[in-house]
């Protein structure tokens, strides 16, 4: 391994931190790294050619208050394979907030658990307006770059897709929305090369939906009008209509008009999911009623004559229970981990020209941060691959392949001590099947202190990985994923990874 410590930034986390999110599995890294001819046990395919990314939070300053795990600082992690080999790449995301809380050498916004009179700065960004942008959520690459994005809306910040290294905010020309800014879930068309995303808010109006195009230019961007405040998370997308949701997790509105802001499920009001055109008028959106749930993640939607299909995750359970004596670690616990909130894979069917609809489980298994063939994304879809969860924790310990044509599901576990992250789907090139493909997940063994990337072939999951590549450091829990094919990151081929680096 031909490895390179490029940068640390500074930790003033106690060195006998108790917390079950900054510790253990989640204990944070500071340590920035650039690693090139990483050790592999088995083979790596000579066609997986590309890059798996991965975003994780990764605090660095005690919290104001209580802390959730959702709001560490960003941290990229970037396994790239090329010509049977692997690279290593991670980068802090230097977010504003980052920068001014490294100078100032603390935490100055408060988190999603906290008044935000009691930060020691009230301005921030969210959906509320105050929370700190930390850039933890999620990944995509759109036009080439790499795109960081906030659990409760935020600026979205690009990295090179090769080495990491910032590249600023998105700007679309000057009209990124800076007031409202992009939810965590924004959804690339690898068909179209359009981004679609939504943003939320506290106030009036509630929801906005938007489409860039491949030339990052907000093409389209509008209001949808909602009852009120809502926390829709994700969001998806078919060959013409984008996705929306409307569902009853609701901040309480007594306590919002206190600062404070507790999500209660109202279990008496529908799901609603809403159908419209993707570069469509707010009034043309069509609204669809369902059970009463809660859906982090979508997995999927597409079009089969006149209906609309979607796939997610339905919470047979979002507020999950809790003994009034419980510790605040037991209720941040019950929220986030997924035989708390039971998620099941579920379908729902829209017809748009009838106004009828239906919905099924198509499993008993509890799963979540579900993966697809990203070239299906809006197409029907067979595969859904999807993580399993350690009861009572926010970490994965397992992978499961659900067959939504046949129903049949294929297992596969991680030993005790070890726990997986959202895997992404890597198409071979000229694939001819939605299955020819390999899939990538990064580890974190508590075992041996360390971490790997696993290489598995997607139709055959319960014969192991076939690859294991060893990374220089052990890789903190964290939340989302995606895979880019090389194809689609500028310069590629014209230069290697060490170059790249070299060039820095």
């Amino acid at each position: 391994m031909d490895v390179e410590i490029v940068g640390r930034m500074l930790s003033t986390l106690p060195p006998d931190d108790d917390h079950p999110y900054r510790t253990g599995p989640w204990r944070p890294q500071t340590t920035e790294w650039r690693a090139d001819d990483l050790p592999v046990a088995g083979e790596l395919p000579p066609d997986l050619d590309g890059v798996y990314l991965r975003n994780t939070e990764n605090p660095l300053h005690p919290a104001i208050g209580r802390y959730h795990p959702f709001e560490g600082d960003g941290m990229i992690h970037l396994v790239g394979f090329r010509d049977g080999k692997a690279f290593y790449r991670n980068r802090f995301v230097r977010t504003d907030a980052l920068l001014a809380e490294t100078e100032a050498g603390e935490s100055l916004w408060v988190g999603l658990a906290e008044r935000a009179d009691k930060g020691k700065r009230t301005d921030g960004w969210g959906a509320r307006g105050h929370l700190k942008d930390s850039s933890s959520t999620d990944v995509v690459v759109h036009n080439g770059q790499v795109l960081s994005s906030f659990y409760e809306c935020g600026d979205l910040y690009a990295l090179d897709a090769m080495t990491l290294e910032p590249r600023g905010k998105a700007d679309w020309h000057g009209a990124f929305p800076r007031d409202r800014g992009v939810s965590a879930h924004p959804q690339v068309d690898e068909h179209t090369g359009e981004m679609l995303f939504f943003n939320y808010n506290a106030k009036a109006p509630y929801l906005n939906y938007g489409v860039v195009d491949d030339k990052n230019r907000l093409v389209h961007y509008v209001p949808i009008e909602l009852p009120g405040p809502r926390l829709p998370h994700d969001m998806t997308y078919t060959e013409n209509y984008a996705i929306l949701n409307d569902l009853p997790m609701i901040w309480d509105p007594g306590l919002m008009s206190r600062g404070m802001f507790l999500a209660r499920f109202h279990p008496e009001l529908p799901t609603r999911i809403g159908v419209l055109p993707r570069r469509g008028a707010a009034s043309e959106i069509k609204w669809f009623s369902f059970d009463p749930t809660y859906v982090l993640h979508w997995t999927n939607a597409y079009e089969v004559g006149d209906e609309v299909v979607v796939e997610g995750f339905f919470q047979h359970n979002p507020e999950p229970s809790i003994a009034p004596d419980a510790s605040y670690y037991e209720r941040i616990n019950r929220f986030i981990s997924l035989d708390g909130f039971e998620s099941r894979l579920h379908r729902w069917r829209m017809n748009l020209v009838t106004g009828e609809c239906s919905e099924e489980s198509l499993t008993d298994s509890i799963t979540e941060f579900g993966m697809i063939n990203a070239q299906h994304g809006g197409r029907a879809h067979r595969y859904t691959y999807a993580a399993t969860g350690v009861p009572g924790r926010f970490l994965f310990n397992g992978l499961t392949r659900h067959d939504s044509v046949t129903g049949a599901e294929v297992h596969y576990s991680l030993a005790d001590g070890v726990f997986g992250s959202e895997t992404a789907v890597a198409p071979r090139p000229g694939a001819k099947s939605e299955d020819d493909a390999y899939l990538v997940t990064i580890v974190t063994d508590m075992n041996s202190d360390s971490s790997a990337a696993l290489v598995f072939h997607a139709a055959n999951i319960d014969d192991g990985p076939i690859a294991r590549v060893e990374l220089p450091e052990r890789v903190s829990s964290g939340t989302h994923s995606t895979w880019a094919p090389g194809s689609d990151i500028p310069g590629w081929r014209d230069q290697s990874p060490a170059e790249a680096a070299a060039r820095l």
